[in-house]
């Protein structure tokens, strides 16, 4: 678990722009492999729709992996904090919720990096979605249910 001073260094720094391109990635609290459950990591799912519904942000490609979550995100208003705090204060209740329970979801923070506009967007999805399967949770990414890209 990060300590406090690491997730200060997280935030140092930290610009939030509209309209450009973030990789965005939370981990789950202790990192337990909360969403090895399907139905669960689908309830996370909803809530990056919601951002999009909303126009917070627009969706290029996410995976939700068993213990974390990485997310290729436009945003287009608010902040990347708002942004991830709306995520993952939703997904935190809809998951407790589901499950009977209350307490902690996610790890303090999350990791962001802008991508500059010359960087191949594709390869960024490609790199995300693939992630079950350099992980040896499937052989094939349509095996798995938890992913997405808008150039598929």
């Amino acid at each position: 678990m990060p300590t406090a001073a690491h997730g200060c260094r997280l935030r140092k720094g930290r610009v939030s722009e509209h309209d450009r391109i973030y990789l965005l990635t939370a981990v789950v609290y202790q990192r337990q492999p909360i969403f090895r459950d399907w139905q669960l990591g689908r309830l996370l799912v909803d809530q990056l729709r919601s951002a999009e519904e909303v126009s917070m942000a627009t969706s290029l490609a996410w995976v939700v992996m068993p213990d974390h979550v990485h997310w290729l995100a436009q945003l287009h208003s608010g902040s990347l904090a708002e942004l991830m705090s709306r995520i993952k204060s939703r997904s935190s209740r809809a998951v407790n919720l589901a499950r009977y329970q209350h307490g902690r979801l996610w790890q303090r923070g999350y990791h962001d990096r802008a991508l500059r506009k010359e960087e191949d967007l594709k390869d960024a999805a490609r790199y995300i979605i693939s992630n079950p399967l350099r992980a040896g949770l499937v052989r094939r990414i349509g095996d798995y249910p938890l992913w997405d890209a808008i150039w598929v």
